[in-house]
């Protein structure tokens, strides 16, 4: 099957898939491979994908986005709104409501306290939380009863959902993490290790950065689900093992994120155990560029702190590294029909893909150029440029540990070598590089390099909360126990304000031509270089039955719908 035909028919095949349910657990155990192992299951303190999405089996939020991009109650009665009259006239404010009889995994109600308790959790001043950036503008949670929470903003705000809204952003069982919040949330390992949570599944056993064992939620809402009585999470290796477990072997049912080239999986496909499901969202291979000094000579709470770089805040820089690369040749080999050019941070939906700028053709001359006219010149002939202040032009280029990325790496230092910049390559395992380990100095979120690449998306169809992971006080550092998401530590007072506009701005249109702008503002000033518009491309085994692959939300978002088949 051709990667393109997949894109554009997998999400539409998959929904084919019978769903009949005999009984909860009747079904055995279920196999789930991520190449990229969970560190951690409590997404509020760890902003990689892989922690998030296995925390989703156990915990979830009031609503979920669905494969469409549309919101839909998962705790709640209904999504509010205005004319429901969920959400308050003058838009300060949305009132959710619980849906009664839901019991957490040890037999005890779902409260409004929970709720409550959750953005006390995520919002502590001392605390360090991973996905603080939904409840951006939040004031006040109330517990207006046991089943009503009432959300109170600053101002007026059009688009109320950022908090308890998508995997990333799940609701916490307030007496088990009573004693978790501020600076001891990481600390509490039992809870962070095993949560308690009204989704599908319950953990048995959990490894860190290996494997977790989990069963069916006896406790689940709906007594015929989930149909599996066992869920198998192996975590490690990389995307070929985990694609061959599914497609050649059979060994597994579910492989997440296969980051391959096109080739490698139609030979698998061809092993006739299994398929590719797949779907393009906002999912962007970027590099971003530490606007701080990671000089390891600066002290423990300097280094990639103190501001500015030597000289990546130089737009004459960071545009011509941008410049020297070429873009359709990392699609091809790469991605293939599952990878598009991009310029930007947001390229989907299309309403908040900006068109503003072109980056589609590789100009080492025009680089050169512009490095040149700036005062950058290579004065001892080593081929490597110095600053007009002396300092060799040498950059630390870190990622993840995966072919495709590897590949990229030694593109991208070959172009780089071409404009006198010359570059180191470090790769890190990807359970560690996406982990939020305080302690570790390898996580992305610390950023102790000067230019990093990843991918990264978001929940739902709005980017507002996405895009605040650019604003100046998201920046990872050690008072947040460096938690995060302003990964490039990005200070721009335009962009700050703007954002703070687009809180306010109703309507589809308004709020995308801001968007938009932020968009621009970001990626014209120096946080970060957008390579690959990255469908997202995983695997499922020929006998699971019920997978919808959701580009909007976490991939395993109806792991209780699964089944089966055969």
């Amino acid at each position: 099957m051709k990667i393109k035909t997949l894109l554009l028919g997998a999400i539409a095949s998959a929904a084919l898939a019978p769903a009949a349910f005999a009984e909860r657990g009747s079904d055995g155990q279920v196999n789930i491979i991520y190449w990229q192992a969970p560190s951690i299951l409590n997404p509020f303190l760890s902003g990689g994908t892989k922690d998030v999405e296995s925390a989703s089996l156990v915990i979830e939020p009031l609503a979920r986005y669905d494969p469409q991009g549309e919101m839909v109650p998962y705790l709640v009665e209904d999504i509010p709104t205005v004319d429901n009259g969920g959400v308050s006239e003058d838009l300060t404010s949305i009132t959710w409501k619980i849906k009664p009889g839901i019991l957490w995994s040890d037999g005890t109600p779902l409260t409004a306290n929970d709720v409550k308790f959750t953005a006390e959790y995520c919002m502590h001043p001392e605390g360090g939380c991973a996905q603080v950036t939904k409840f951006e503008g939040v004031t006040n949670v109330e517990a207006v009863d046991d089943l009503t929470v009432k959300v109170t903003f600053d101002k007026p705000t059009p688009f109320p959902y950022g908090p308890f809204v998508g995997g990333e952003s799940p609701i916490i069982q307030a007496a088990q993490f009573a004693e978790c919040l501020g600076a001891k949330a990481p600390e509490c390992t039992e809870a962070n290790f095993a949560p308690i949570g009204t989704g599908p599944f319950v953990v048995d056993e959990f490894k860190p950065n290996d494997v977790i064992t989990m069963s069916a939620n006896n406790n689940y809402r709906d007594p015929a689900k989930p149909a599996f009585a066992k869920l198998l999470f192996k975590g490690g290796g990389d995307a070929t093992a985990a694609g061959r477990a599914v497609m050649e072997t059979g060994e597994f049912d579910y492989a997440w994120n296969l980051q391959l080239a096109p080739e490698v999986v139609a030979q698998m496909e061809a092993g006739g155990k299994g398929v590719p499901v797949a779907g393009f969202g906002p999912l962007v291979e970027r590099i971003m560029l530490n606007n701080t000094n990671p000089d390891p000579a600066l002290g423990p709470d300097e280094r990639s702190v103190i501001r500015p770089h030597p000289f990546l805040s130089d737009p004459a820089v960071y545009k011509a590294m941008s410049m020297a690369i070429d873009r359709p040749l990392l699609v091809e080999i790469g991605y293939g029909k599952a990878g598009k050019v991009t310029c930007n941070w947001v390229p989907a939906p299309a309403a908040f893909n900006s068109d503003s700028m072109t980056c589609d053709t590789q100009d080492i001359a025009g680089a050169n150029a512009m490095l040149d006219e700036a005062g950058y010149k290579d004065t001892n002939g080593d081929g490597v440029r110095e600053t007009p202040d002396g300092k060799p032009m040498k950059i630390l280029y870190q990622t993840s540990t995966n072919a495709v990325r590897q590949d990229f790496q030694a593109l991208i230092k070959q172009w780089w070598s071409e404009i006198g910049i010359e570059t180191e390559l470090r790769n890190i395992n990807a359970s560690v590089f996406f982990g939020g380990d305080p302690g570790s100095p390898d996580t992305f979120q610390k950023f102790y390099a000067d230019v990093e690449m990843y991918a990264n998306t978001f929940n739902g169809t709005d980017p507002q909360s996405y895009l605040g992971n650019g604003l100046c006080d998201k920046a990872p550092r050690p008072e947040t126990q460096w938690q995060g998401e302003n990964i490039s530590r990005f200070c721009d007072e335009e962009f700050d304000k703007l954002h703070a506009e687009l809180a306010q701005t109703a309507g589809l249109e308004a709020r995308a031509e801001i968007a938009k702008r932020l968009n621009d503002i970001i990626v014209e000033k120096g946080g970060m270089i957008p390579l690959v518009h990255r469908g997202r491309l995983s695997a499922r085994s020929n006998t699971l039955g019920g997978v919808d692959l959701n580009v909007w939300d976490s991939e395993l978002w109806n792991a209780a719908d699964w089944h089966r088949t055969e």
